[in-house]
């Protein structure tokens, strides 16, 4: 237990499942976090569930893709803690509007949209924790992807867009790792207590007369044990790769498919 103690851990999209989930967890290994979120309203309740819980955490709004704010944040938890141990980027967007799209039908604006969006929020968070964590020389950048970034699916720029995450993990960990700055991301699948997976059931699968039994077993069939990831296990190991006890761990993507992806 508290593997993260004393840390000071910033999350970007916590308002979110996947962010929520891994605020938790760093909060019960003892993580003193600054949560942050495009909308304020669901930040805020995950601050309150972890200091009710006697955990430590403040919410924000903080856009992720706009420079200045997430800047500005990131002066403002130095000046509280007086560093920067880790940053944790979960932010995510709707993927229905280029999910199941054609490529050749598509405009250029609808299938970089995800591209753009995911890595410059990425880049950004990063390198900008990174300036605050050189002075140290220590500290942990990390980011969530999915298995298009790997598999072939219609699913127009989501998974480049995931692919240039896991890259981008791979050029910051060369860069950082020689100054004490580790850099990984982890990759989960289909896990049905996210948003995402209901979105996707709600505009694809229901209209083409799916159940939500026969998607999720689908999903569930993809991978060795034919259950779901939880939320929880995902953050389980989200904490584990932040503590010190992952210290070995960098430049990579954490295989979170249960199987699904071969490495």
């Amino acid at each position: 237990m508290n593997e993260l103690k004393d840390k000071i851990a910033v999350i970007y999209g916590a308002g979110g499942e996947i962010g929520g989930a891994v605020a938790r967890a760093f909060a019960c290994e003892g993580a003193r976090l600054f949560l942050t979120g495009h909308r304020l309203a669901p930040v805020e309740a995950v601050a309150r569930d972890i200091v009710s819980a006697g955990g430590d955490a403040e919410a924000a709004e903080v856009d992720a893709l706009d420079e200045q704010a997430i800047d500005k944040h990131l002066q403002s938890v130095v000046a509280k803690a007086g560093r920067i141990d880790i940053s944790f980027n979960a932010m995510g967007n709707s993927p229905t509007r280029y999910l199941g799209a054609s490529l050749v039908d598509m405009d250029l604006k609808q299938f970089s949209m995800p591209i753009t969006s995911y890595t410059t929020s990425y880049f950004l968070t990063a390198r900008l924790a990174a300036r605050r964590m050189l002075p140290n020389k220590s500290g942990v950048i990390m980011t969530v992807t999915a298995p298009p970034a790997r598999i072939g699916t219609p699913n127009g720029g989501y998974g480049p867009s995931q692919a240039a995450k896991e890259a981008l993990t791979r050029y910051l960990s060369v860069e950082l790792a020689p100054q004490g700055i580790r850099v990984v991301c982890l990759q989960p699948h289909g896990m049905p207590e996210t948003e995402t997976i209901r979105e996707i059931f709600e505009s694809k699968a229901r209209p083409a007369g799916v159940t939500w039994e026969q998607f999720s077993s689908y999903l569930a069939g993809m991978n060795h044990p034919k259950r779901f990831l939880t939320l929880a296990e995902m953050a389980n190991v989200a904490a584990f790769m932040a503590s010190d006890k992952a210290s070995g761990m960098m430049g990579t993507t954490v295989n979170l498919t249960m199987g699904a992806l071969d490495d």
